[in-house]
């Protein structure tokens, strides 16, 4: 979210953000022991979360406010529990958690994001972050004092939609873009369904922006200068108070937002407005539909 895809979706919608590789499947497998054995010596899970620097106490009010906001924002890839996904890490073992005291460091990550990861920026309200905050301290102090194995995402839990429902939603919203015969003709053979979920909510790696990943299907941004004169191009950055495009002769300009006119087209744009209509039922549908095109 951020800038031009900051709409808020529905409590238990998650605003996939973060781009999956396939190496992190392999990473929480590990860390949670393949087939439900014990961890290995030496594995993430066998080693204590980093103390916390500052403990902290949170009222259980805003704590359980935070669980709700995280579950709907983040859960997908940190976990339900923050204690790590197949798209992110656990965050109850976080470094940067342990040295966080009443969100300095949690909140400007939450943010700004983190476009190397794959993380995109999230734009909350005060009240939510500090509720994610707390839940966030909560789950790390309860991972502090607790023996044993890490917890993880289930994917069985993404297995709970109706196929039928998700290819007549798929032909209502979907089609017009998209063909099973086309570019989805044996989806469910490349992409695993957490990594098929998440394309789905979010098609895009991250952001532009300086150091992130670049689109896939790529931005475009026509520019108003205070003259008049109109300068379209590729959109090579965007936040706050830059945008720059790469114009057709590979030169790249940038202005500040505050001093131009400008109208970001992004192809992908269905899928964002997209998320502000799902239900959970509606995701799960659809993923269950998806799945059946081998």
């Amino acid at each position: 979210m951020g800038m031009g895809s900051s709409r808020r979706v529905k409590r238990g919608v998650v605003a996939i953000v973060a781009w999956m590789v396939a190496s992190t499947a392999a990473v929480a497998a590990a860390q949670r022991g393949a087939g439900g054995a014990p961890p290995t010596p030496g594995s993430p899970a066998s080693q204590r979360p980093p103390e916390t620097r500052t403990p902290q106490t949170y009222p259980r009010e805003q704590i359980d406010a935070g669980r709700t906001v995280f579950g709907a924002q983040c859960g997908f890839c940190h976990g339900r529990d923050a204690a790590g996904g197949a798209g992110g890490p656990d965050l109850t073992r976080s470094l940067l958690v342990a040295e966080d005291v009443r969100g300095d460091r949690i909140a400007p990550v939450v943010r700004t994001g983190r476009a190397a990861q794959g993380m995109p920026p999230f734009s909350l309200p005060e009240t939510e972050l500090a509720a994610v905050v707390a839940f966030i301290h909560g789950q790390k102090a309860q991972a502090d004092g607790a023996n044993g194995d890490r917890r993880t995402v289930d994917a069985a839990d993404l297995q709970t939609g109706s196929a039928a429902a998700g290819k007549r939603y798929f032909e209502a919203r979907c089609a017009r873009c998209h063909t099973t015969t086309g570019d989805f003709a044996g989806l469910a053979t490349r992409l695993p369904p957490l990594t098929l979920l998440q394309r789905m909510l979010y098609p895009r790696p991250a952001p532009a922006g300086r150091g992130g990943t670049p689109a896939r299907v790529p931005q475009t941004v026509s520019v108003t200068l205070p003259s008049g004169l109109v300068i379209d191009g590729r959109l090579a950055y965007r936040d706050e108070f830059i945008v720059a495009l790469t114009d057709a002769d590979g030169w790249y300009r940038s202005w500040p937002t505050g001093q131009v006119k400008f109208v970001v087209n992004d192809p992908l744009q269905a899928h964002i407005e997209q998320l502000a209509a799902y239900t959970d039922g509606d995701m799960h549908d659809v993923l269950a539909y998806l799945q059946t095109l081998r």
